[in-house]
């Protein structure tokens, strides 16, 4: 199984706000933080309003923000909200299909299990766990802090 960018950036957000809930941040603000693309960062954040998991507030002074506590954010939800589709192999997708033993082959089912199971354990996380306590959170905000400075 693999994560496209959109999910990976989505979910590096998202600590950044949870990390830091009393404040606003801005894309920019994050996209320079962690040394990505602003643009992208824009169209992640779309999705995540769009899916309910941050808020927007737009103008001088706006930014964004966790819509709901970070123990209240399951992965599974954010990474279904972000992937296009779960397609790991051509079978997956009925419009694209083109294999020929498909009607017989065992392999999607054996596939479609282990994408459950993927999903299921990102279930059992919320985005609070991947904070972690005090001390994590410190030492996520020096880093990103260095990471600021060293992109200067």
């Amino acid at each position: 199984m693999r994560l496209t960018v959109h999910s990976d950036f989505a979910l590096r957000l998202l600590m950044v706000l949870a990390a830091e809930p009393d404040q606003l941040h801005t894309i920019e603000e994050i996209a320079t933080r962690y040394g990505i693309s602003r643009n992208h960062l824009m169209k992640v954040t779309q999705t995540l309003v769009q899916a309910g998991f941050v808020n927007s507030l737009r103008g001088r002074g706006g930014g964004i923000s966790l819509r709901k506590p970070a123990a209240e954010v399951r992965l599974g939800a954010v990474v279904r909200a972000t992937e296009d589709n779960f397609h790991v192999v051509e079978c997956f997708d009925p419009e694209r299909n083109q294999c020929i033993i498909a009607p017989a082959c065992g392999l999607a089912g054996a596939l479609r299990e282990a994408v459950d199971a993927f999903l299921a354990v990102l279930d059992r996380h919320t985005l609070a766990d991947l904070i972690g306590d005090p001390a994590r959170q410190r030492r996520m905000r020096r880093l990103l802090a260095a990471g600021v400075i060293a992109q200067r």
